[in-house]
C-alpha cells in the first residue's frame, strides 16, 4: 500500500490572502431520488481543493495552471466579459437541444474563469444568464496566474468542479474586497456549475459552501448536527473506495431510471424515508448500517449499481459493515464510481482492500467548514491505492 500527497500551491511569494480553499462533497442519500422531489442528505468532505492567484507584472492576461486539468490556458482580462457571455450563449443553445452538456465548455479551465468573470459582472436580476456580480470594482483583477492543486479525483462524484468554483468565488471576493453572504455563495456556485452540468441542484453547492452536512428537502437547506458517537469528522470506520469510472454519464442514468420508474411515487417514498432516516440516526447517535444497506439496496433496485460494485459491497456486508455508490452509478460498464463504506474495523478494512489494489480508497472525513480563504487544513490523510 502507498500514500501520495498532493503538491501544494503556497510558495514564498504567497500570502493568505491569495489562497483560498473548498472542500469536496459526498452524496450520502437521495441521489437520484432528490430529482422526484424527495430530500437528499451529503457532507463536505475533507479533501480539498486549494486555489492561488499569483500577480506577474505587466501584461494583459490571466493564465491558469490547474492540477489535473490541463497545461494551461490564457485569458484576456480585458475580454472577460465578451468570454462569459459566449458560455452563455452556448448555455442557452444546450438548453434548446443545439448542444450536448459535455459542450458547453470548451476547455477544463474554463470554469474556474468563468466565475471569475461572473463575479465581475453586474445586472440587473439574478435569474436566467444573469447574476449580481461585485458591480464596479474600479479595476480588473492584475494579470497574473490562477493555479490549483487538489486532493480531489476528478470526475469521481466528489465534488470537484462545486470545490474549483467555490474556492474561486471566495478568493475573488477576498482579493476584491467584495464579500458575499453564504447564501449570495451558495447562489453563485449553483449558478455557475450549471455549465459543468447542465441543469445544477442545490447539494453539491451547499456542501462545498457550508461545510458539515447539508439536508435538502423541496429546495429547504438545513444544516444538521451530527453525533459525536459517529465519528464522522475524524473518519473512524468511514471510507471512500473509487470503484471504477462510471461508463454512462450522469444523463444517461438519469433517463433510464425515469423511463423504468419515474412514475413510482411509492418508490421515491423509500427513497425519502430512508434518506430522513439517516439524517436522524447521524444526529442522534443511533445505527446507521440498515440505512445504508436499505439505501444500497434501493439504489440496486433502480439498476444503477453495476455488478462488479455490488458483489464488493456484499463483501463488507459480510464483515460486518455497510456500504453504497454515491453519485449516479452507472447503467452499463463496471465501474460504479464513488462507494462509501461504515465499517469500524479498520484492520478488516485495510485486508479488504488488499484484494483490490487497482482501487483507490481513503478515510472519510467531515469537512465543518465551507470555501474559506487561506490554504487547505494539511491534516488529512492522502488517498491510498
Amino acid at each position: 500500500m502507498t500514500t501520495s500527497a498532493s503538491t501544494s500551491t503556497r510558495g514564498p511569494e504567497a500570502s493568505d490572502m491569495s489562497l483560498a480553499h473548498s472542500p469536496g462533497k459526498l452524496i450520502l442519500s437521495g441521489e437520484h431520488s432528490v430529482l422526484y422531489g424527495a430530500p437528499a442528505l451529503a457532507m463536505a468532505l475533507a479533501q480539498y481543493t486549494e486555489v492561488k492567484f499569483v500577480p506577474q507584472g505587466p501584461g494583459e492576461g490571466l493564465r491558469t495552471a490547474f492540477e489535473n486539468l490541463s497545461s494551461g490556458v490564457d485569458y484576456p482580462l480585458k475580454l472577460l466579459h465578451k468570454f462569459k457571455n459566449s458560455l452563455d450563449k452556448r448555455f442557452d443553445q444546450f438548453k434548446r437541444g443545439e448542444l450536448l452538456v459535455h459542450e458547453i465548455l470548451t476547455h477544463p479551465d474554463d470554469l474556474a474563469v468563468y466565475t471569475l468573470a461572473s463575479l465581475l459582472k453586474d445586472s440587473e436580476g439574478s435569474t436566467g444568464t444573469s447574476m449580481m456580480g461585485f458591480g464596479a470594482v474600479g479595476h480588473l483583477p492584475h494579470p497574473g496566474q490562477l493555479s490549483s492543486c487538489s486532493d480531489l479525483p476528478i470526475g469521481a462524484g466528489l465534488g470537484s468542479s462545486a470545490a474549483v468554483v467555490a474556492a474561486v468565488t471566495i478568493l475573488f471576493e477576498t482579493l476584491l474586497d467584495r464579500h458575499k453572504t453564504l447564501q449570495e455563495r451558495y447562489e453563485r456556485v449553483r449558478f455557475c456549475e450549471r455549465l459543468k452540468h447542465g441543469k445544477a441542484g442545490p447539494i453539491d453547492a451547499a456542501a462545498v459552501v457550508y461545510g458539515g452536512l447539508v439536508h435538502v428537502t423541496e429546495g429547504e437547506l438545513s444544516v444538521p448536527s451530527v453525533h459525536n458517537a459517529h465519528g464522522l469528522t475524524e473518519g473512524n470506520g468511514w471510507y471512500w473506495v473509487l470503484h471504477g469510472r462510471p461508463e454512462s454519464s450522469t444523463g444517461e442514468c438519469v433517463a433510464q431510471v425515469r423511463a423504468q420508474h419515474g412514475q413510482d411515487a411509492q418508490l421515491w417514498h423509500a427513497f425519502s424515508t430512508c434518506t430522513n432516516g439517516l439524517s436522524r440516526a447521524l444526529s442522534d447517535g443511533s445505527d446507521v448500517i440498515p440505512l445504508l444497506r436499505e439505501n444500497q439496496s434501493l439504489l440496486e433496485h433502480i439498476g444503477v449499481v453495476p455488478e462488479p460494485a455490488q458483489v464488493f459491497v456484499q463483501s463488507v456486508c459480510a464483515l460486518g459493515g455497510a456500504a453504497k455508490i454515491c453519485g449516479a452509478g452507472s447503467v452499463k460498464g463496471a465501474g460504479g464510481g464513488a462507494i462509501l463504506v461504515r465499517l469500524t474495523d479498520h484492520e478488516a478494512m485495510r485486508r479488504l482492500m488488499e484484494t483490490h489494489p487497482d482501487k483507490t480508497w481513503s478515510k472519510l472525513r467531515m469537512a465543518q467548514k465551507g470555501a474559506s480563504t487561506g490554504p487547505a487544513p494539511q491534516h488529512h490523510a492522502a488517498a491510498e491505492r
